[in-house]
């Protein structure tokens, strides 16, 4: 871990897909003389770029960007790596003399590195932690998810029921300690708290957010979706590997292993979309000491300003 000896001023970015987060980012870092640190646990995976709605070297605007490409899609890419990584990339960004802009739509990711607070990688109970895969082997991840469900709801209000590790891991969590997963997070005291945080959420009108990530899907599959995947598949990079569960791409898998039609896979995409989104909103809905913001304001730059007192 960095050893940050100053509280650091951070802006924090966060809302759902397709909000409009990014671009923002970029227009914040820009007029604050900041770089974009990027808080999405699938952006963090290299060759996954149409899916995942990495921003293009366009879209960046030449303003420098974070935590995206760190990790190949065959590896399993923690929470922890991302806490000790971002860490020292927000430090290194403050000593070059420029703002760090977190932004993304990782609440779990968010919340405990401005916490300040690790979850531990090592309190775990292999036992458990295998029967609990049996146990998605024998009756499929809704199975486990639905556990993760009855002991801790917010935390899985923040996970894909798909994303199988980080669901083990709550649960793992739970049992090993006592304790939600999300309440270990919640409690974490902001005094302890390495940063000075400004933390912003993009309000957006619920028919207006579900039409955006519809026209996004289209566009995805529009610029090579199925391309991308099949690319990865072919590679070996397949359903096996947490980076190839995201959504998006474990829908094209089943298109391209002949389970489902093109149509099909296309609403199940916009679907799945649309039900992260939904638990997004409820996460962040939870976030205290928040200015929340419309991204089409013409007067955005001056309201972070005058918030931020620069």
């Amino acid at each position: 871990m960095c050893n940050i000896k100053q509280k650091i001023p951070m802006v924090v970015i966060f809302g759902p897909t397709a909000s409009g987060k990014s671009d923002l980012a970029v227009k914040v870092a820009r007029e604050l003389n900041g770089e974009v640190v990027t808080a999405d646990s699938m952006q963090v995976y290299k060759r996954m770029n149409i899916g995942t709605a990495k921003p293009t070297i366009e879209e960046m605007q030449g303003i420098k960007h974070h935590m995206i490409d760190v990790a190949e899609p065959t590896e399993n890419y923690s929470l922890a790596r991302y806490i000790k990584e971002a860490e020292c990339v927000i430090q290194k960004v403050w000593s070059n003399g420029k703002i760090p802009v977190l932004a993304g739509g990782t609440g779990l990711y968010i919340d405990t590195l401005i916490n300040g607070t690790v979850l531990s990688e090592t309190d775990c109970d292999q036992e458990y932690r295998k029967s609990l895969y049996d146990l998605a082997q024998e009756k499929g991840n809704d199975y486990v998810y639905d556990l993760l469900k009855k002991v801790d709801l917010q935390s899985a209000e923040s996970i894909h029921p798909n994303n199988l590790k980080r669901v083990i891991r709550a649960l793992e969590f739970y049992k090993t300690s006592g304790i939600r997963q999300s309440e270990h997070i919640k409690k974490a005291e902001m005094v302890n708290s390495p940063y000075k945080v400004f933390k912003f959420g993009t309000l957006t009108e619920r028919e207006n957010l579900y039409n955006k990530i519809n026209l996004r899907v289209d566009k995805m599959l529009e610029n090579g979706l199925v391309n991308e995947v099949d690319e990865l598949r072919a590679d070996g990079i397949d359903g096996k590997y947490t980076s190839m569960q995201a959504i998006g791409y474990k829908e094209v898998l089943e298109y391209l292993n002949g389970n489902i039609s093109y149509e099909e896979m296309s609403e199940l995409i916009k679907k799945s979309t649309r039900n992260y989104a939904k638990r997004q909103i409820t996460w962040f809905k939870r976030e205290q000491n928040t200015t929340w913001i419309d991204v089409s304001d013409k007067k955005i730059i001056e309201m972070f300003k005058k918030t931020m007192e620069l």
